[in-house]
């Protein structure tokens, strides 16, 4: 069965950068600015304050995991208030093994193992929008691992070390996510998967792009009425269904585009569309250049 949200992170292309101890004592908070790329942590020890811009703070312990998807600005601190240190969350993150806030002396009151990583879709941005900006999971010892995994092959030097930390990167995000509660996520690919009805009309798109999908179809196939399945999609994914079709065959022709020689016309039938003329219309509409462009320019920055 076709699993969409296993096929968004794949064609996400996850590769991990960086994984370091952070630490705090006493008083302390630290404010990042929007960083745009994935960011994540899990709690090895105590306890602190996780402030993300445009959701609830949220307290937390150890055993806690958080991913932030596309990594809003957010501030960290500790539970007794103080005023925070403004850092660059893009400032490269050296060869410090494990990152001090607050007091530099004694024994540490929180300790966390935290990292980034980057997508190299070039739709990163977008599919990263269908994943909820905060998600936040307390006790799953298998996402404590999995970071532990990541930060140790981040630092070896062994052979094949960029493949292991991609699909470790790619476990752990899938492992996240289908962790987080459904019930508390926000429109999204998440909450669309949660509803069966909706789901089996992602699994069809997702299952085959190329066949010409209307709202009236997917909907016989979800067993729902036409007015209803829209309704309903709409309002769990975040976007009607067409429009949601539309975005996933562009990411699919960005991503052969950017990694095959096919011609225009075969990627054009891949995703669904009878000519290429037709599909180039609908790419140059949505991605703002023709296919052929796009895929000479693409060639260009990955030489």
């Amino acid at each position: 069965m076709i699993d969409p949200m296993a096929e968004v992170i794949s064609l996400l292309k996850p590769r991990a950068v960086f994984a370091k101890v952070i630490s705090g004592a006493g008083a302390w908070a630290v404010r990042y600015t929007a960083f745009g790329q994935p960011s994540f942590c899990t709690m090895l020890e105590g306890q602190c304050v996780l402030a993300v811009d445009g959701v609830p703070p949220v307290d937390l312990q150890a055993g806690d995991f958080v991913l932030l998807p596309a990594t809003p600005g957010f501030t960290l601190s500790s539970q007794a208030p103080a005023a925070p240190v403004l850092l660059d969350p893009s400032a490269a993150p050296g060869t410090v093994t494990e990152l001090r806030h607050g007091r530099q002396t004694g024994p540490a009151d929180v300790r966390m193992l935290g990292g980034g990583f980057a997508f190299d879709a070039p739709d990163a941005a977008l599919l990263a929008s269908l994943l909820p900006v905060l998600v936040h999971v307390r006790g799953v010892e298998r996402l404590s691992l999995l970071v532990k995994l990541v930060r140790d092959e981040s630092l070896a030097t062994r052979p094949g070390r960029e493949l292991v930390l991609g699909r470790l990167v790619e476990v752990l995000l899938i492992e996240a996510l289908r962790a987080h509660p459904p019930e508390g996520a926000p429109a999204g690919l998440l909450r669309g998967l949660a509803d069966a009805r909706i789901a089996a009309g992602l699994r069809l798109m997702h299952g085959d792009p190329a066949q010409p999908w209307t709202v009236e179809a997917l909907a016989r196939e979800a067993a729902l009425s036409r007015s209803t399945f829209f309704e309903r999609f709409s309002r769990a994914v975040g976007m009607p269904p067409m429009e949601y079709l539309l975005v996933w065959r562009m990411a699919l022709a960005k991503d052969l585009l950017s990694r095959t020689s096919l011609a225009i016309a075969d990627v054009a039938a891949r995703v669904g569309y009878g000519s290429a003329s037709t599909f180039s219309t609908a790419f140059s509409r949505h991605v703002g250049l023709p296919p052929g462009r796009y895929a000479r320019q693409r060639s260009t920055a990955t030489g």
